[in-house]
C-alpha cells in the first residue's frame, strides 16, 4: 500500500499535514479519495502493485460507495467496472451513502440480540451467580452491540435505543418482570453498569496519532447538504462540558489523567441523569 499511495496526495485532508488514503486490515482495503480521478489512478496503482507481487484484486468482491457527488462515472480494473453500491459492510460494520451510523446501529441490535437468546440456558440458570451471568452479559452480548460505537453519532435516538436493549436483557437477567419494576439507576448499580453513552465515549483516552481519535477532531473539505446540520460526538460532549466550564482542550488533557478523568465522567453522568429526568 505505502507503494501505491506515495506518488502523490490522493486521499482525503485528515490533518492540516496528512491525508489518509487508505484504511487497511489484513487484505481487506478501504481505500479514500476526493474525486473519481483520483481514486481511478489509486486504484490502478493498487492493482499494477498487487500483480508485481502476484497478488490480484477480485473484482466480483470489490464495491463502490459514493458520498455527496454527482459524479457517476465507473471505476474501473482491467477494462471492467466496479459495481456502485449504497452501503456495504467493512470489517463488521455498515457504511452507507448518508454517512450516518442508524444502518449500523440497527443491525447491531440485531446481531446483540442473537448472541443473547443464544445463551437463554445461561440466563435461565439457577447454579449461576448474577454477577456471573452480568459478566457473561459484558463479554459475548454487550461486545457485539458496541463494536465500532466509537464511530457513531451519538443522537438521542441512537442512546436511546441501545440503552433501551441494554435495560431489557439486564432486566430479564435479574429475573425482573411485569408488574415488578425498577428504576434504571438501581438497575445499573445492581448489574454495575454505566450509561451506554458514557461508555461510547472512551475514545478520547487513545493515543494521539491513532485514527479513531484523530476523527473527533476532523473537518472534512467540501460543502454540507442544506438542513439541520448532522449531530456528532464532539458536539455532544461539548454540550457536556460545557455545563462543567470546561471546554475541548482540557478534556482532551484530562483524558490523559487515569484518575481525572473518572472523576470526569462520574461528573457527567450525575449530568446525564439529570437531563433525562
Amino acid at each position: 500500500m505505502k507503494t501505491s499511495t506515495s506518488e502523490g496526495k490522493r486521499g482525503i485532508q485528515w490533518t492540516s499535514k496528512m491525508q489518509l488514503e487508505d484504511l487497511d486490515f489484513t487484505d481487506d482495503l478501504a481505500l479514500l479519495s476526493q474525486t473519481q480521478q483520483q481514486m481511478q489512478e489509486k486504484t490502478n496503482s493498487v492493482a499494477a502493485a498487487s500483480s508485481v507481487v502476484g497478488l490480484n484484486i477480485h473484482k466480483g468482491k470489490s464495491r463502490i460507495l459514493r458520498y455527496n457527488t454527482e459524479c457517476t462515472n465507473p471505476i474501473t480494473i482491467d477494462g471492467e467496472d466496479l459495481e456502485d453500491v449504497k452501503s456495504f459492510t467493512y470489517l463488521g460494520s455498515i457504511i452507507d451513502e448518508h454517512g450516518g451510523s442508524d444502518a449500523d446501529v440497527k443491525a447491531r441490535i440485531g446481531k446483540s440480540r442473537a448472541a443473547y437468546l443464544q445463551l437463554k440456558n445461561i440466563w435461565n440458570s439457577n447454579q449461576l451467580s448474577t454477577n456471573t451471568k452480568v459478566r457473561i452479559f459484558n463479554t459475548n452480548v454487550k461486545t457485539v452491540l458496541l463494536y465500532g460505537a466509537e464511530t457513531w453519532r451519538t443522537t438521542k435516538v441512537i442512546i436511546q435505543k441501545i440503552q433501551v436493549f441494554i435495560n431489557s436483557c439486564l432486566r430479564k437477567i435479574l429475573q425482573i418482570h411485569w408488574p415488578d419494576t425498577i428504576s434504571n439507576n438501581v438497575l445499573w448499580e445492581r448489574t454495575n453498569q454505566i450509561p451506554a453513552e458514557e461508555e461510547i465515549r472512551r475514545t478520547l483516552r487513545k493515543a494521539p496519532n491513532c485514527v479513531t481519535r484523530q476523527a473527533l477532531t476532523w473537518n472534512p473539505e467540501g460543502q454540507r447538504k442544506r438542513g439541520r446540520p448532522k449531530n456528532t460526538l464532539r458536539r455532544e460532549m461539548e454540550i457536556d462540558m460545557k455545563k462543567m466550564n470546561k471546554n475541548w482542550m482540557e478534556l482532551e488533557k484530562k483524558a490523559q489523567d487515569r484518575v481525572g478523568w473518572r472523576v470526569l465522567v462520574s461528573g457527567l453522568c450525575s449530568i446525564g441523569s439529570n437531563r433525562r429526568k
